[in-house]
């Protein structure tokens, strides 16, 4: 049988009401109470557990997320086969992301993230189901060739690289916007639509450093360039500016951007669209094509949030400015 750890973050999947309704969900189980809801884990591996947090995924640290990577890559020397990740759902995506990036020279195994969108003393929740699909997932051959990171979900597989949450309480709420899950789970096994891998440039001996700063900034209607300001007052170390559309800002925050370029602060232009990337298509005051051309890193189709992780590792192991943007092409182009 293969060896699976559970590396348990609190979350969704372990949260209850433990001091009343009124007080709100908050994670109160372990992961061996996890375990004993889903006694089916024991015909597809052999389950280990490692409780390394107990928290909700709103919030989560930069130290929590060291601690998940360095779980993992505790498991990795361990020898287990697979790790499955039980993290709450507001920021699986980004940890999931940062394992696939930080881990990826070091882990030729499969780490798959999961949770729930209904607490576990709630009817019907879904944390057992997905315990058991990313543990399936965790234990297949194929994803065990494979390697990378994944996310398993309401019956779905994703690529740590395209995921991201698409909806605030549906079950079926996570999303790979413009390519689709990697493969879907059938009562006989999982069927795949693309090749199970890691889809992420990994940064290596990345752990991300709570000392330095990445901003993330939004554009909208009206926007001025005083964040772009006070962040670069303040001893920001990056900022990645979720645009509109393409990847453009009003005319006063791009003017801010350029300024901010010029002093050498490393800007990676990303866009709040669902799906889709980035491109210098627009020019004049805030285009796209005027930010690329000023400096400014292009996100590509990653997320605000995960552009964000990948330039947080990127300065906290030292990448320099080329580097930085090489890191973020090559990814851009798996």
């Amino acid at each position: 049988m293969p060896r699976v750890r559970i590396v348990s973050t609190g979350g969704t999947i372990a949260s209850t009401a433990a001091d009343g309704e009124a007080s709100g969900k908050t994670p109160t189980l372990s992961g061996d109470d996890l375990l004993e809801a889903v006694p089916e884990l024991d015909d597809h591996a052999e389950i280990e557990v490692d409780d390394v947090r107990q928290v909700s995924g709103f919030q989560a640290t930069v130290a929590d997320l060291v601690a998940v990577l360095d779980a993992v890559e505790r498991a990795a020397a361990d020898g287990v086969d697979g790790v499955v990740v039980t993290h709450g759902t507001d920021t699986m995506e980004e940890t999931a992301y940062a394992i696939d990036l930080a881990c990826g020279t070091v882990v030729d195994r499969p780490v798959v993230c999961t949770g729930a969108q209904r607490p576990a003393d709630r009817l019907g929740t879904d944390g057992p189901a997905n315990l058991l699909a990313a543990v399936r997932a965790a234990a297949d051959d194929r994803v065990r060739e494979g390697g990378g990171t994944y996310l398993a979900f309401d019956d779905e597989l994703h690529a740590a690289r395209w995921v991201t949450k698409a909806h605030t309480s549906a079950l079926g709420t996570f999303e790979s916007p413009g390519t689709g899950p990697v493969g879907e789970f059938a009562p006989d096994g999982l069927r795949f639509f693309r090749e199970p891998r890691r889809y992420s440039t990994p940064i290596p001996d990345a752990r991300p450093d709570s000392a330095v700063r990445v901003e993330l900034i939004t554009n909208a209607l009206g926007v001025d360039g005083r964040r772009i300001e006070r962040a670069v007052e303040d001893g920001a170390d990056g900022i990645v500016v979720a645009g509109t559309g393409l990847g453009n800002t009003t005319a006063e925050l791009g003017a801010a951007i350029e300024s901010a370029i010029a002093e050498g602060l490393p800007i990676v232009l990303a866009s709040r669209c669902h799906a889709g990337t980035t491109a210098g298509l627009y020019g004049g005051p805030g285009g796209g094509a005027t930010l690329l051309d000023a400096g400014a890193i292009p996100g590509g189709d990653r997320q605000p949030w995960k552009a964000r992780i990948e330039l947080l590792l990127a300065l906290s192991a030292g990448l320099d400015a080329g580097e930085i943007r090489t890191q973020f092409e090559e990814s851009a182009s798996t």
